[in-house]
């Protein structure tokens, strides 16, 4: 078989051909011992032009199997994830013209609607699956907040690989549950994320199982960069800017790698980037706001805080031991972007417009990302005629404890003569005057 992939140590130039060595050498370049790559595939640049511009019945992830670190087909686990719809949500642009008199162009993804488990973690999920599957893995483990647990969870089960969890305890009931629902082993640790990890790092290493590496994992990277593919086969054209919750921050590497690869037959460059973090997790965006207060001094990237324990109640979103800063960093300040906080207590205010304006439920992760798109308005990040990607993790199917916050429309009454009446026009107006002010 001619070989599809290989990848190259960001640090040292190494070449690595294959998951199997990268695997066998535990999942680091075998040469200087960083876990970073860049996954090169051997297909055309123009193969890749013809799958995004002609393509027809687009069904999954693996229409670009191509472009995907996967040597054989048969080997694919999936349940129809990555075709996530890209919509023009015109309330958003009236906003911006109205009240901050910007023309914009922006356009939303919404991953509630993959099939699976409704995630955007789906299309990690899938490639994860059908690569262990084809290098014969019987047992994995992966540390996460939610929306990990859930996708590897599903499609690991899938492929009958047996599936190690590790969840901080304040991991919300629903998630360890469906992990326990699939048949995988749910291991809620005394301690947040990063002792998560930490008690990950030490069950694999001890009983040699293979882990994931996190935000760098090509695993990760390589399903997240069809995010761009399917933005130029939906739209026909790129974000001059990119707005996402931000956790760990795969999403932005992932779209750094997506622009390098359609660069090579076409004039895109990378947008700017703009990531969302949650007012009570937000290490990231206190380090940046330093940095920038500093005039990013020699080895700005390095210096960031770790918030043990975080309180925030946006669990997807609780790294509060930020180890890919340096990476996020950089890539935000080469695209010209910034690292933003949104006040979680108002992501149901966030949610209730959306719900009103678009009948759709998003959860608290997708209104942090939202918000953040307010917040970018109120601080003159946002230029006139720029074209805007909000990246929306999760719907409320994922986030269930989040449905009670909506409610705001209600009377309790012991009498008819105690209903108030309403008017969906003074409720509209109440609903942005919470979000505006």
């Amino acid at each position: 078989m001619a070989k599809k992939y290989y990848f190259v140590c960001k640090s040292c130039g190494h070449r690595i051909e294959s998951f199997k060595e990268w695997f066998n050498h535990g999942q680091k370049c075998p040469e200087c011992g960083k876990n970073f790559v860049d996954t090169k595939y051997t297909a055309s640049p123009e193969k890749l032009k013809d799958l995004i511009f002609n393509a027809k019945d687009v069904k999954n992830l693996w229409h670009y199997f191509d472009f995907l670190p996967l040597d054989d087909a048969k080997n694919i686990v999936s349940a129809g994830e990555g075709v996530s719809p890209v919509s023009r949500w015109d309330f958003l642009e009236e906003v911006a013209k109205k009240e901050f008199g910007k023309t914009l162009k922006v356009y939303v993804m919404r991953h509630n609607f993959n099939d699976g488990t409704r995630t955007f973690k789906d299309i990690a999920g899938t490639l994860a699956a059908s690569v262990l599957k084809e290098n014969g893995v019987t047992d994995y483990a992966v540390a996460s907040t939610g929306n990990t647990a859930n996708a590897f969870s599903h499609y690991l089960a899938k492929a009958g690989i047996n599936l190690y969890v590790f969840m901080p305890q304040d991991a919300v009931k629903e998630n360890i549950a469906s992990v326990s629902a699939y048949g995988q082993k749910a291991v809620i640790c005394k301690g947040d994320y990063a002792f998560a990890k930490k008690i990950a790092g030490e069950f694999t290493a001890k009983n040699n199982i293979l882990m994931t590496i996190g935000n760098t994992d090509p695993l990760r990277v390589e399903s997240k960069k069809t995010w761009v593919y399917e933005w130029l086969r939906l739209t026909g054209e790129l974000p001059t800017v990119y707005i996402q919750a931000l956790s760990g921050g795969t999403g932005p590497i992932a779209v750094e790698k997506a622009i390098h690869e359609v660069s090579q037959f076409g004039d895109y460059k990378c947008p700017r980037f703009i990531s969302v973090q949650p007012s009570l997790c937000d290490p990231m965006t206190q380090a940046w706001e330093k940095a920038k207060s500093q005039n990013f001094p020699e080895g700005w990237q390095h210096d960031f805080p770790k918030i043990q324990n975080p309180k925030t109640k946006v669990q997807t979103l609780a790294t509060g031991v930020p180890g890919t800063y340096p990476i996020i960093a950089d890539l935000t300040k080469n695209s010209g972007g910034e690292i933003i906080t949104f006040d979680e207590t108002k992501t149901a205010e966030v949610a209730r417009l959306v719900a009103f304006k678009t009948l759709e439920k998003i959860g608290p992760a997708s209104a942090i990302g939202l918000g953040g798109y307010f917040e970018s308005l109120k601080k003159g990040l946002l230029k006139d005629g720029d074209v805007v990607m909000i990246n929306l993790g999760e719907g409320l199917e994922r986030a269930s404890f989040f449905l009670s916050e909506l409610a705001y429309n209600f009377d309790t009454v012991s009498s008819a003569d105690e209903i108030k009446p309403f008017s969906r026009k003074d409720l509209e107006f109440k609903l942005w005057r919470d979000i505006l002010k």
